[in-house]
């Protein structure tokens, strides 16, 4: 668990080893568990959270939300536009403010360098639950999704189609990386992961990491085949120039899942938009698709990150 002193934050999956994310990982399970149980958990009794939002969210609010509720805490959301943020106070003052009302700060905003001022600024933990470079809450709940259906992580083949630079792919490859898995990412060529992460990475854990341009090489012996939509929030003005680049050929549907070679999961973070990354028939396909159980795993893992960093011992 954390120490005491200076708050831990969790910004990004890159400042945790790989001991801690699957401490994290473990106890998603347990709380898995006991939610089935109907156990009750005081975890956050008498805590309080900040939720700020700068990007609309369905997923990350509400397992946010009921994950600090069903741990006994109080959670308190916040819009840009509700903050004195949306009036140009300086970041720093709102949130050496906030750190004195609650517990903890979560955010989902629209530049990571907002959450590094958050953290530079708060006397309380501060948490990511969306940036423009990472999306670590959402990591996790997939590794505990792969966890549970591969029974392992470790060597592990996951083939991510689609854009390269995206937040999501940027932390299921740091902990991917980190905890032994094969990571294979397709994209056309200007989007592919900078160099720059690439190098990082080299040394991060005992996992690897390949680029390539053809999704059919990439899924031929994955066990685990992953996208995320083409256009993100933001990306709106690119959206033609996006799809060109990615479609058809980047596209999840039946056509490239017939190269595998192996039994696989597939995996979205969501939201998706059928038709263009995905079709409707592999999302749909009970046999394979898991996006709705690692949809539920996100409010698992938010207890878990929770617990770590506000639990004690």
């Amino acid at each position: 668990m954390v120490l005491k002193g200076l708050p831990r934050h969790l910004l990004s999956l890159m400042d945790y080893n790989a001991k801690e994310i699957e401490e994290i990982i473990r106890n998603a399970k347990l709380f898995k568990e006991k939610r089935r149980e109907r156990a009750a958990e005081n975890v956050l009794k008498g805590k309080s959270i900040a939720l700020i939002f700068e990007k609309p969210s369905t997923r990350t609010r509400a397992s946010m939300g009921v994950a600090v509720y069903e741990l006994g805490g109080q959670p308190f959301f916040y819009n840009k536009t509700e903050l004195q943020l949306g009036r140009g106070e300086p970041i720093k003052d709102t949130v050496r403010v906030l750190s004195r009302y609650h517990d903890a700060i979560a955010a989902r905003v629209l530049k990571h360098e907002t959450l590094i001022e958050m953290a530079k600024y708060s006397s309380v933990p501060v948490i990511n639950m969306l940036s423009n470079l990472y999306h670590p809450l959402q990591a996790l709940a997939d590794y505990l999704t792969i966890l549970e259906h591969k029974g392992k992580i470790k060597g592990v083949t996951i083939a991510f189609i689609g854009d390269g630079k995206d937040n999501v792919f940027n932390s299921l490859a740091i902990a991917g990386v980190k905890l032994g898995a094969k990571i294979i990412v397709a994209s056309p060529p200007s989007y592919q992961p900078d160099p720059g992460f690439i190098e990082d990475l080299k040394n991060a854990g005992s996992g690897t990491i390949t680029v390539v341009d053809d999704p059919r090489k990439a899924v031929k012996n994955a066990e685990v085949i992953y996208t995320d939509v083409f256009v993100s929030m933001g990306q709106e003005e690119e959206r033609e120039e996006r799809l060109k680049a990615f479609l058809p050929e980047y596209q999840v549907n039946r056509q490239l899942l017939s190269y595998t070679t192996k039994d696989y999961i597939f995996m979205h973070c969501l939201p998706a938009f059928r038709g263009q990354e995905v079709t409707d028939e592999v999302i749909e396909d009970v046999e394979h698709s898991v996006v709705f159980e690692q949809a539920e795993n996100r409010l698992h893992t938010a207890k878990a990150v929770l617990a770590y960093l506000l639990g004690g011992e």
